[in-house]
């Protein structure tokens, strides 16, 4: 497998060598597309670790459209096609196709160098396919793409067609279009500030105001230019520890982030534990606890007092939890090694519980760019299943008066919606709170249950509570599910 030399005679530029190592690790040895990336770009510096994160990432996502446009221009279908050459057609089109700033020839050039490394015919193809589609136009490519199905969506915008079905019936074809067109841009790179040691405001001032932050290296998900100097950022008006930065920046190259000062977490995961609202000296549960972004910011929100016990199955992801916990000063926090689907036993019970289960992931799709093609329908359901079994073992240890709090980073019906319908319908003594009170900038519509089959939907019902459903398109964050249930 080459990496970003790839043994090449003629010099290949490293932004390009380095993308070209992360597709072939991502799609054929199935690696994740950040620890490729992490991998193979440690040794660059920050401008070309920005260009390799936005070829690389974007080569990822918009694979399916990318492969479409190789068959078209190759005449031949890309199942046909040796490895090494699929990769250095999906890197040269999605840069010719997608980016601007590059003339077409490097882009050219380095694709068939990076081909010819692994392949001794295949980097012909490689020249004369891109070397149409710079002759013929990449514009034309793309005016060939329609989206007024979610069938023709799903390959204009590169999802799985079963996601483009199922968002076109749940947020309607505009909404679709709007989310599946968002998710192959750059993600926002937000940092919670660890109130443990620092707020939100000087946090911002360190960031901005000397280099301790290591501004010159990128995040895994940025491609935004920022400054030399310390990096631009803004505050969040809703979220209180919640720091925005504009340009690029290694988090975890950063003593802040060594200090346990700040970690990087979307804002919508910084709303689920604020949903859950902890009070100092409470006892809370953290359910599937790890890799501890939402379990470090309840023992903030807590002051670190009272408990929060995290649970987590998985030894070696309990270990991670565990150095992120001294990391972040969360000294209120005790991991058990168990199911979260499993009833603890021994435990008193608790004022609230959060239950953030395992999940499809489809609102984290620009952060995540394999995603989308690891995640399949019949996993979904399956998922459904453990979701609602965990949701209720978190319930059974609540105390009276106490609320649970389910949360999910998928924008899924089955996931999210009916799970809690089912659970409502099953547990008489629980009630949906109304979060639109507290969080009307992300409110989604409540939750009914259908009159006589008694299955579970969702549905639109001013009788009942409020979910939160932020959607990346329109709130410029993940896309997370939150509802809050409350016992009697």
């Amino acid at each position: 497998m080459p990496g970003p030399s790839n043994g090449s005679k003629v010099a290949v530029a490293p932004a390009r060598a380095c993308a070209y190592a992360v597709l072939r690790r991502v799609f054929e040895q199935g690696a994740f597309a950040e620890r490729a990336l992490r991998a193979e770009a440690r040794s660059l510096p920050g401008r070309d670790r920005r260009l390799a994160t936005r070829l690389a990432y974007g080569a990822v996502q918009r694979r399916r459209t990318l492969d479409h446009f190789a068959e078209v221009l190759s005449e031949r279908p890309t199942a046909r096609l040796e490895a090494p050459v699929l990769a250095a057609l999906r890197l040269g089109l999605y840069e010719l196709v997608y980016l601007a700033g590059a003339p077409d020839r490097a882009v050219v050039a380095d694709a068939v160098e990076l081909a010819k490394a692994s392949s001794r015919a295949g980097h012909g193809l490689v020249n004369a396919v891109l070397r149409r589609a710079a002759r013929e136009g990449t514009d034309s490519l793309l005016r060939g793409l329609a989206d007024d199905t979610p069938e023709q969506a799903a390959l204009k915008h590169s999802h799985p067609t079963w996601v483009a079905r199922m968002w076109w019936e749940q947020l309607g074809a505009d909404a679709a279009r709007a989310l599946m067109d968002y998710d192959n841009e750059p993600s926002e790179l937000a940092l919670r500030a660890n109130t443990l040691v620092m707020d939100a405001n000087a946090l911002a001032e360190r960031l901005t105001g000397d280099a301790s932050g290591s501004a010159g290296e990128a995040p895994a998900a940025s491609g935004m230019r920022g400054t030399q100097r310390g990096v631009k950022v803004h505050l969040d008006a809703k979220i209180p520890e919640a720091v925005i930065v504009e340009g690029p920046f290694d988090v975890h190259g950063s003593p802040l982030w060594r200090t346990g000062a700040c970690i990087a977490q979307s804002r919508a995961s910084m709303l689920a534990a604020r949903s859950v609202a902890p009070r100092p000296g409470e006892r809370v549960l953290d359910l599937c606890a790890a890799p501890g972004g939402k379990t470090t910011h309840l023992s903030a929100l807590m002051d670190a007092r009272g408990e929060v016990v995290a649970v987590e199955r998985d030894r070696r992801r309990a270990g991670e939890l565990a150095s992120t916990l001294r990391r972040m000063h969360a000294g209120n926090v005790r991991i058990e090694l168990a199911d979260a689907a499993a009833p603890l036993a021994g435990e008193a019970p608790f004022d609230r519980v959060l239950v953030d289960p395992p999940c499809s992931g489809l609102g984290t799709l620009q952060a995540r760019p394999d995603k989308r093609w690891r995640v399949t329908e019949e996993d979904v359901e399956e998922m459904a299943r453990a979701q609602a079994a965990i949701l209720a073992a978190g319930a059974d240890v609540l105390r009276p008066g106490g609320v649970v709090v389910y949360s999910t980073c998928t924008i899924s019906a089955i996931e999210n919606e009916r799970v809690v319908a089912a659970f409502l319908d099953s547990h008489d003594d629980f009630t949906l709170d109304d979060l639109a009170a507290e969080l009307p900038s992300y409110a989604h519509w409540p939750l009914a249950r259908e009159g006589g089959s008694g299955a579970p939907v969702a549905a639109r019902c001013s009788s009942t509570g409020s979910t939160v459903l932020t959607l990346p398109h329109r709130d410029r964050t993940a896309g997370f599910f939150i509802a809050r249930l409350r016992k009697a």
